[in-house]
């Protein structure tokens, strides 16, 4: 029987103009257009005088993001959509526009991706965005992420039960996020961030700023080379994942296992693939990015990081999704 579906290239042809919407997004966040729908009559009037463009292109730019969702028409007006009023309306706590702008600097370099996969050049074990990171751009890359990396260890801290535990090893903690969120919600707990030089001269301005100096220490090292500190009886490795190739991260893993207390818990927080590796579309972009900075990183499917953990000896292996088609959560632990 003849198949009748009706195929066209409506859907490629959305994805070739995808960067316009990723183009128009960056204008909003640029000119404030959010914080100005919020503050304002969200007529195209309004917001030209409240951003100093013209009102012709105060039309164009909010029309196209109602068009993308980001705004809705009522009574004659704009306003907000719900997640862009949470997230992108500046002075709000949860104000998110650095992170969603997070890869914006390599816009140009996305746009010679062709020439990069052609790239001879032998990958480096240590990504590029690692070697030779400076405490100012380690202070860049932690404020744009500070935001999602706090509400995520705000999940970490509700998914899992830490109050058996006495000391939290946070392998590239960054900003030291879960750490730092952990030890507020489990008072018996205290946590080791470790991460490279400059990042900890970083991770310390957090701890400052959420008065966690007691309970929260910051030890510089690279996790793919160096020695963990001992002692501790958990360690979360959270969002690093498709930097690295295999052999990493089942060092990694190896050394975690290694350095944990018998009977002590890992965790792996990452952008994984499922095991058909179709998706999620996270876990392919942030795979694909690392041929912008000639790494060996990839994406990882879920059974390859439930392999790893057995591999370095781990039992109990359990996969649980954490932020539903973003992140995933693999844990294990040591034998007693």
């Amino acid at each position: 029987m003849a198949n009748d579906t009706k195929v066209d290239t409506v859907r490629l042809q959305a994805m070739s103009r995808a960067f316009i919407n990723s183009a128009s997004l960056y204008a909003a966040i640029d000119i404030g257009l959010f914080t100005a729908i919020a503050n304002v009559e969200g007529t195209p009037a309004a917001v030209a005088e409240k951003a100093n463009i013209s009102e012709l292109n105060a039309e164009r730019i909010m029309t196209m993001c109602a068009a993308a969702g980001l705004l809705e028409w009522r009574d004659g007006k704009y306003v907000n959509a719900p997640d862009v009023e949470r997230f992108l309306v500046e002075g709000a706590s949860r104000y998110a526009g650095a992170w969603l702008q997070f890869l914006r600097p390599n816009w140009e370099k996305w746009g010679q991706l062709s020439e990069l996969l052609h790239a001879q050049e032998p990958a480096q074990i240590t990504p590029r965005s690692v070697v030779g990171m400076t405490v100012e751009r380690a202070r860049q890359y932690h404020e744009a992420t500070a935001s999602v990396g706090f509400g995520a260890g705000r999940r970490f801290a509700r998914d899992v039960d830490l109050s058996g535990r006495s000391k939290l090893l946070d392998l590239g903690g960054g900003s030291g996020a879960y750490s730092i969120v952990a030890t507020e919600n489990n008072e018996r707990l205290s946590a080791i961030v470790f991460d490279l030089p400059a990042v900890v001269e970083v991770t310390r301005e957090f701890i400052a700023k959420h008065n966690a100096e007691d309970r929260v220490e910051a030890v510089a090292g690279d996790f793919t080379r160096d020695d963990f500190p001992t002692g501790s009886d958990a360690v979360v490795m959270a969002s690093n994942l498709p930097m690295y190739g295999q052999k990493v991260i089942q060092t990694v893993i190896g050394k975690a296992f290694t350095a944990l207390e018998r009977g002590g818990e890992m965790h792996l927080v990452g952008e994984m693939l499922d095991d058909d590796r179709a998706g999620p579309t996270d876990a392919a972009i942030w795979g694909l990015a690392e041929a912008l900075a000639n790494s060996t990183g990839r994406a990882h499917t879920r059974g390859e990081c439930v392999d790893y953990f057995q591999a370095a000896g781990f039992e109990n292996v359990q996969i649980h999704e954490f932020i539903p088609g973003v992140l995933t959560r693999v844990v294990g632990t040591k034998p007693v």
